[in-house]
This record gives C-alpha cells, structure tokens and sequence, in this order.
C-alpha cells in the first residue's frame, strides 16, 4: 500500500530503548509496526478504524496510542528525540481543521424566525443609530 508510515531503523533505535517493559497487559505486538501505525494515523489524518492492516488491528493501535498518552509516555519519546539532534527548532504541528461528519448534512434545527414587526423595528434602530453617528461625525 502506497502512503505507509514506517520508523527507519535509526529512528526505532532511539525510540526502543525508552518504551516501556513489563507491561502487565497480555503480550504486546510488534511495538514498530504498532508505533508506526500510530505516527501513519496522525500523519495523514485519517480515523482509527481507518487504519491500514499492515500496522495490526486499528483498535490496538488506538488503545496503544490512548493508553501511552494517559501516561506520559509521547511526551518522553518527543523529548529523547528532539535531544538526539543538533537542530535549534523542534516542532510538532497540530493544526487541523476538522468537522464532524454530519457538519454538512445541513440539519441545524430549527431556526427562530423573527415577527415581520420586530424585523421592522430591528431596522428602524439601527437606521437611527446609523444617521445618528453620521450627524455627529460632521
């Protein structure tokens, strides 16, 4: 599959050392394609259950990517790598703009609509205030 994420291996060989061991959760799989997976998620933006199967179950590159967040352990690996590198400037950007799906179904409910006389009224007030500003700014 054309896209794929994959840590190379002086990337995973800083990363491995830091990731946590005797977990008392059942065996662990193959903690590269799964840290992959996870990068290849926030990467290109796309759902979990979207994940390609080449990175494991998309669950447990969710559960994985939910449970390390909750302990800290991101921002670990975020600090060992950026100390691995001689570069002034390290950055992580989370700049997204997203919506959920049913932004564009269109059902907002129902709209309050204004009375004909307060929509009149409305408008008188700020006509007013529109000539009133204008009077006072010659």
């Amino acid at each position: 599959m054309a896209g794929e994420f994959w840590l190379d291996d002086r990337q995973w060989a800083v990363v491995a050392p830091l990731l946590p061991t005797n977990q008392p959760d059942a065996h662990r799989t193959d903690d590269r394609r799964v840290i992959s997976g996870i990068i290849h998620v926030l990467r290109t933006g796309c759902r979990w259950q979207d994940c390609p199967a080449c990175y494991g179950p998309s669950t447990t590159v969710y559960n994985r990517f939910h449970r390390w967040s909750a302990k800290g352990i991101w921002r670990r690996l975020f600090e060992a790598l950026v100390q691995t590198t001689d570069r002034d400037i390290h950055m992580i950007d989370s700049t997204t703009a997203r919506a959920p799906r049913s932004a564009s179904s269109g059902n907002g409910g129902q709209m309050r609509k204004q009375s004909a006389a307060q929509e009149a009224e409305d408008r008188q007030k700020s006509m007013l205030l529109s000539i009133v500003a204008a009077v006072q700014s010659r």
